[in-house]
């Protein structure tokens, strides 16, 4: 069982940046592919950003390419999403989420076995 804890969220002024981290429990998370979605109050969960378990495959929403960047640390068990020139409509709660398969990172929320508890990210004009 892998849990995850998201953290990092806040409140920013339009063009601003955060860093947010996805840290986990269990060592099989290094093996897993992570992805970052966020949501909007009456809106389905998008997808953001993931990342396969070596780093290598890292795959972006359009609306974020450019902006945001997706790393991970095995040693330290954790995911970060690095956002800048957050734009209001980014404005959302962002969730973890890990894939226990080998796949490369995929958009569709149900492929997704682990989500954590999501962390608000408000980009204020």
């Amino acid at each position: 069982q892998v849990q995850l804890v998201e953290s990092g969220g806040g409140l920013v002024q339009a063009g601003g940046s955060l860093r947010l981290s996805c840290a986990a429990s269990g060592r099989t998370f290094i093996f897993y592919t992570v992805a970052w979605f966020r949501q909007t109050p009456g809106k389905e969960r998008e997808f953001v950003a993931g990342i396969n378990w070596s780093g290598g495959v890292t795959s972006y929403a359009d609306s974020v390419k450019g902006r945001f960047t997706i790393s991970r640390d095995n040693v330290k068990n954790t995911v970060y999403l690095q956002m800048n020139s957050l734009k209001p409509e980014d404005t959302a709660v962002y969730y973890c989420a890990a894939d226990r398969s080998t796949n490369p990172p995929r958009p569709g929320p149900d492929q997704y076995d682990y989500w954590g508890q999501g962390t608000q990210v408000t980009a204020s004009s």
